[in-house]
């Protein structure tokens, strides 16, 4: 046998191996009450640790409640929510090392704010001002931030997967003691890239933890008319990966599998594929419609297994967590959230010429003309451009803005 062959043993009449030759269990730790199940052994946690994820939980909630009104207002042009989805990206986030590289896909928000991304850089962001990090140039909620290794978002599906890979690679190559999680949804693993990423992760042993939030829609796709196969976990399989699926909703079973994860990442150059089985209980983003595709009872029946509840009933059943915390929790960060979305709306648009800054050291001649005419055409009907040519008017004033 060849060493390129797998050791499956030899047959000398047809043996065909299908899906269901492959059973991969789901973890849960946690139930719906509150309680263990028997026999389940929890991750490392303690109540510090405990209290912080939820009160991400609670921060995340109170976001989502308000910038998706705010995009109903027209205050903002764009937004997704993650409810029903926290216990996934902030679970797992909490396994990690601050210095482990996060590669987002668009909805884990959650791993964000769990690092300390603060409440003014959220808004700062979704508003496009001067005082965003990237400087307005992005849609609202592709955020980023290098302090935080949080590598920004960008909107091509998939696309996150093989540079995962690549930063990875980067990191076992400096003999860092670091991995990369890279998230996505079970609709991206329909890219071509997820297969790249995992084929190149398998060959090049890197300490890469690909996290798929399986949500069951693609947008408005079910995974049934998807993908025949038994979901996502056993393609890891395939490519030489450990794979693990979990209870999404589960946040202690999240907390578990990705901190055994990151173990075999970083200890052992072992890329693995973490699947999620979790609900999306909200649109896909605030241009979905969701009651066209799929019905209240199938959403209802989610409610009821909501991770924010679940981990709520298990803190109090360990006496870290009350009434009166919840309440005084979600009046603050409901405040926190109104103050900060007001003052980042006052903050005036980043300038046209950031739209040239940072590709090159200096803007090349033709980046320069295209600058100057767009400034003119702006100039020319302001009414269109009522925030940009009212920068321009007032650069004009002082002699500048040409």
């Amino acid at each position: 046998m060849s060493s390129q062959q797998q050791d499956g043993g030899i047959v000398h009449q047809p043996v065909f191996t299908g899906s269901a030759d492959l059973s991969i269990p789901t973890l849960r730790i946690l139930q719906q009450d509150g309680q263990l199940y028997p026999g389940a052994t929890l991750p490392e946690i303690d109540q510090a640790l405990a209290v912080k994820i939820y009160d991400t939980f609670l921060f995340i909630r109170a976001l989502d409640e308000r910038m998706l009104a705010a995009q109903r207002q027209g205050r903002i042009s764009f937004y997704m929510t993650e409810t029903g989805e926290e216990a996934a990206d902030i679970g797992s986030t909490a396994a990690l090392d601050n210095e482990d590289m996060v590669f987002a896909q668009y909805r884990e928000q959650g791993s964000l704010a769990f690092r300390g991304f603060p409440l003014e850089n959220f808004m700062n962001q979704m508003f496009s001002n001067e005082h965003d990090l990237g400087k307005g140039r992005q849609m609202p909620i592709h955020y980023g931030s290098r302090d935080l290794h949080y590598m920004t978002i960008s909107s091509p599906l998939g696309t996150q997967l093989p540079q995962a890979t690549g930063y990875a690679y980067g990191l076992k190559a400096q003999g860092k003691a670091n991995c990369v999680i890279c998230y996505f949804g079970e609709g991206a693993a329909s890219e071509g890239d997820f297969h790249a990423a995992l084929n190149m992760a398998g060959v090049l042993k890197t300490p890469t933890i690909f996290f798929c939030r399986n949500n069951g829609y693609a947008i408005s796709t079910p995974t049934s008319e998807q993908f025949a196969g038994d979901g996502i976990a056993p393609r890891g399989v395939a490519y030489g990966l450990k794979s693990i699926r979990v209870d999404g909703n589960d946040v202690l079973a999240v907390l578990k599998a990705t901190q055994e994860a990151r173990r075999l990442a970083v200890e052992q150059h072992q890329p693995v594929l973490i699947e999620a089985m979790t609900y999306r209980l909200g649109a896909h983003s605030s241009s979905d419609d969701p009651s066209g595709y799929r019905s209240r009872k199938e959403e209802e029946l989610w409610r009821q297994k909501d991770p924010v509840i679940r981990f709520k009933n298990w803190l109090v059943h360990q006496g870290w967590w009350n009434e009166e915390q919840e309440a005084a929790a979600r009046d603050s960060h409901r405040k926190a959230v109104m103050d900060a979305m007001k003052a980042a709306e006052k903050i005036a648009k980043s300038p046209v010429e950031e739209l040239v800054n940072d590709v090159y050291d200096t803007p090349p001649w033709h980046l320069q003309e295209q600058l100057s005419a767009l400034k003119d055409h702006i100039r020319k009907y302001p009414d269109f451009y009522p925030v940009t040519s009212w920068r321009l008017t007032q650069d004009n004033s002082t002699g500048e803005g040409k």
